[in-house]
């Protein structure tokens, strides 16, 4: 990916001191954490109507690919989300986490997830709601 412009969806992330590793960059598990708050906030955005009380999935597989260290003197850090591919019960989204550097974008790491959705009450998958399906077809078409 050498570009952002397929993604419709970005959320700022303030790196903090405690994501950091020995190294001094952000460790790279800290980066599944910065995938799953702007997973949040892409849901609220993109299903008007979500709720996390009442509507909920698991994660049932999560990738991420590294490509350059991040710096905790990065600046207009962003985690980019798009939703790619749509199932009867699951979906899937791509994420990218990037920074300016000398006014370029810099992406530090990619990745995807596959979220199933879930019944709390029956504790068992569900299909994905009508609503949910087209709310985040419209707003990847749009």
């Amino acid at each position: 990916m050498k570009d952002l412009s397929a993604f419709k969806f970005s959320y700022p992330i303030q790196a903090r001191w405690s994501d950091l590793d020995a190294l001094g960059h952000v460790n790279n598990a800290v980066f599944i954490t910065y995938f799953e708050i702007a997973r949040a906030q892409y849901m609220i955005e993109a299903c008007p109507g979500w709720s996390w009380h009442k509507h909920m999935f698991l994660i049932a597989d999560i990738q991420a690919s590294f490509k350059t260290e991040l710096r905790l003197s990065a600046t207009e850090i962003e985690v980019s989300v798009r939703t790619t591919q749509m199932g009867t019960k699951s979906f899937g989204l791509e994420y990218a986490v990037s920074s300016k550097v000398e006014g370029k974008t810099l992406i530090h790491a990619t990745g995807t997830s596959v979220q199933v959705m879930f019944d709390m009450g029956s504790k068992k998958t569900i299909p994905i709601a009508d609503w949910v399906r087209t709310n985040l077809e419209n707003f990847e078409a749009n």
